[in-house]
């Protein structure tokens, strides 16, 4: 048997038995999103993302009890107007679910001479489901997985239960895939410079210049911190990297928490009661920057760009601007396509 032959043959044999090419899978994660604008959709996702442990320690009875007396109620009708004001109707889905989608398809358009390389998206709340992902992945013969999670800085409540949902996924299986996790990148020198890129582009076309930017990052209760929950302390040093890079002071770059929820104290200094004070204080042009989101969402596009922009012109401002997220930007691929290029030595 000439060696063509041999190779023919078991190249045949290995395809009856159903075996395919070793192939590497990369998972984009952000937070969630409802699959719907109403009241049910809503009522669905804030079930999931509120039965969390990692996002509500207390599980207790007391939670359950206001959870699905009180919360479950109310607010997803309430949230359901806030998702439509965004909603992007072409679709039918929500800003961050298109984002993240254009991200894991230009991502995979970057990396494409690796052909064993396979890119895709999930969220960790609603759809695409991490378990749908896994599943499609190995399906493809992907025996190792990356998986991203698309936060800056990581906390319990987002990066570490991304992981929570891997490994939720990966006990249930008997032929686990190879497992690595991108770590958080919070003054990475390519992210430092893609907000700095992304918020000196931005301000070029405002027909105004701020005369300070607020940095506003999503808040975390303060007992979290007081535990060990390493975010706060990333935040800032995201900033310290940030004023270094432009030029600027903490007088000039402010540092604030935004997303409150509950009655327990959060991060401080908040978002909203910083704004409105600025312009009590005489504060007339700001812009506001959302460095710890890769992503617009409703927490940008709504609560930041229309609700806050709202309570600073209440209080006597005059000019606001919201600064997009790096999103699917040149300079925010450029970052997602670095880390990962990074975190798969050895198997690329």
């Amino acid at each position: 048997m000439s060696l063509m032959t041999a190779v023919v043959a078991i190249d045949r044999t290995e395809a009856m038995a159903g075996v395919r090419p070793e192939r590497v899978g990369v998972l984009l994660v952000n937070l969630g999103t409802p699959d719907s604008a109403d009241a049910r959709g809503v009522r669905v996702y804030l079930k999931e993302f509120l039965s969390d442990p990692r996002v509500i320690e207390n599980q207790g009875l007391l939670w359950k009890l206001v959870l699905n007396g009180i919360i479950l109620r109310t607010r997803p009708r309430r949230k359901a107007r806030d998702y439509l004001k965004i909603w992007n109707t072409e679709k039918n889905e929500s800003p961050l679910k298109t984002i993240t989608r254009a991200q894991s398809d230009k991502l995979a358009a970057a990396i494409a001479d690796h052909d064993h390389v396979v890119v895709d998206w999930a969220m960790r709340y609603g759809n695409p489901s991490i378990r749908s992902r896994i599943d499609a992945l190995t399906a493809q013969g992907c025996d190792r997985l990356l998986v991203v999670p698309l936060y800056p800085q990581y906390s319990a409540a987002t990066s570490a239960t991304v992981c929570d949902e891997v490994f939720r996924v990966l006990a249930g299986m008997r032929a686990q895939p190879t497992l690595r996790v991108t770590p958080p990148y919070y003054e990475d020198p390519d992210y430092i410079e893609a907000l700095a890129a992304s918020i000196n582009a931005h301000l070029k076309t405002l027909p105004f210049a701020p005369e300070l930017i607020v940095a506003s990052f999503h808040g975390m209760p303060q007992k979290y911190i007081d535990k060990g929950d390493p975010y706060q302390r990333q935040c800032i040093a995201t900033m310290e990297a940030l004023r270094k890079r432009l030029g600027l002071d903490a007088s000039k770059l402010m540092l604030t928490f935004q997303s409150r929820f509950g009655f327990d104290a959060w991060l401080q200094p908040y978002t909203d009661k910083t704004i409105a004070q600025l312009a009590k204080d005489g504060v007339r042009r700001i812009a506001v920057v959302t460095p710890g989101f890769s992503a617009d969402c409703l927490e940008t596009l709504e609560e930041i760009a229309q609700e806050n922009a709202e309570i600073f012109r209440h209080q006597g401002g005059e000019q606001f601007a919201a600064i997009p997220c790096l999103n699917d930007s040149e300079p925010g691929m450029d970052v997602i396509r670095q880390l990962v290029l990074r975190e798969l030595q050895g198997w690329i």
